[in-house]
């Protein structure tokens, strides 16, 4: 399915900074939510003009859903004021599930969203509380059940796996508990400890300890066979839908090299062959804003080389795996001519599948894309 450029708002506010989180986030009132409302707003303004047509817009985070409903359609009105955006763009809203009311609810469906993601990780309550989780299980059952009613188009849900001493038996029972629930689309992540966040500072003193790499990848076969039995079959490594409609319109961008324009603090966004990222930082970014600047900290040009290397990295991690004649078109690389022995020996190996001009990564081979893909030799034409 053909689609054109995504843009993409982060808002980096959270009631809490959960002890696993890597991402740009801050804690701030009011006041200070409202203050970056109208900073992210004048951003998308300082973009008017940029030839990109949108056909899908993600508000992510963070926690888009701690931003009042007005102070999301002050940014939303910016952004379709400054820029071409789709009169039927595909609007994404993550929400934490203690953000979910009946109210909060309607006034998300007034802005245009179409997909709600809601940020539940566990419904477990042993596993909340580890993971730092303001919400309770049935908060999070509470929360499905009535964003269910509210008629999104999509109603998906984030689980997070992997935690120490987590056993199949103890995630089996989360996700016959998540499936119960009926969302459209689940999103399950394995734990990863960063270095700098709580967790990896207590993994650093020896006060966490990770679970061994063959129980994590027992846990990744459980979750790709289960949510497939239970209707949900796996469209790339870590997202599962119910039907193709509810796949991520989104987050395939990213996967394929489609363009994206990322706004708010440390947002990327990619274009032809530049990539380029925001100030991290809230106070350089309101800074620079407020002076009138795009805020951009940083960038980079890829090779045709890079390029390659992560079109195959990525399309490995999905369910379509890569076309060959479209690969060898966009980046000069003949994968099957550069790589016969390689690519046989995986297929043997069962990791891969290679028919009808297609090379699609089994689960055995889900599990272990990126090592799959470094494999590869891209030689020939403008691949290097």
């Amino acid at each position: 399915m053909a689609s054109g450029p995504g843009l993409y708002l982060h808002v980096p506010f959270c009631s809490a900074i959960c002890p696993y989180c890597d991402f740009a986030v801050v804690t701030g009132g009011p006041a200070r939510r409202g203050a970056f409302a109208r900073k992210l707003a004048a951003e998308a303004e300082l973009w008017a003009g940029e030839p990109l047509a949108f056909d899908t817009v993600y508000l992510g985070g963070g926690t888009p859903s701690a931003l009042a409903p007005a102070e999301l359609g002050l940014v939303l009105e910016a952004a379709r004021g400054a820029l071409r955006i789709s009169a039927d763009a595909w609007l994404f809203l993550e929400a934490n599930p203690e953000d979910v009311t009946r109210e909060s609810l309607a006034a998300w469906r007034e802005l245009g969203v179409c997909t709600l993601s809601l940020g539940v990780q566990s419904l477990d309550a042993a596993a909340l509380a580890f993971l730092g989780r303001r919400h309770s299980p049935a908060e999070a059952r509470r929360a499905v059940a009535l964003a269910r009613e509210a008629g999104f188009a999509t109603v998906s849900i984030d689980l997070i796996y992997g935690l120490p001493d987590q056993d199949d038996a103890a995630w089996r029972a989360e996700l016959e508990a998540a499936v119960a629930l009926a969302p459209d689309h689940l999103s399950c992540y394995q734990l990863t400890v960063h270095e700098g966040t709580p967790f990896g500072r207590r993994l650093a003193r020896g006060e966490l300890a990770e679970l061994p790499e063959p129980v994590q990848a027992d846990l990744f076969h459980l979750t790709h066979r289960f949510l497939a039995d239970a209707g949900y079959p796996a469209y790339e490594v870590s997202s599962f839908a119910s039907a193709p409609e509810h796949r991520s319109r989104h987050n395939r961008k990213y996967w394929d090299h489609t363009p994206y324009l990322g706004l708010g603090p440390s947002a990327h966004s990619f274009a032809e062959s530049r990539r380029w990222w925001n100030e991290r930082r809230l106070g350089p970014y309101e800074a620079r804003v407020a002076a009138g600047e795009r805020p951009i900290a940083g960038e980079e040009e890829l090779t045709p080389a890079e390029l390659a290397l992560e079109a195959l990295m990525l399309g490995l991690r999905t369910a379509e795996g890569i076309d060959l004649a479209a690969f060898a078109e966009r980046y000069g690389v003949d994968l099957a001519a550069a790589n016969g022995p390689w690519i046989d020996g995986l297929v043997a190996e069962r990791y891969l599948l290679a028919a009808a001009g297609r090379l699609v990564p089994t689960p055995r081979g889900l599990a272990i894309a990126d090592s799959l893909a470094r494999g590869f030799e891209l030689r020939g034409g403008s691949g290097g």
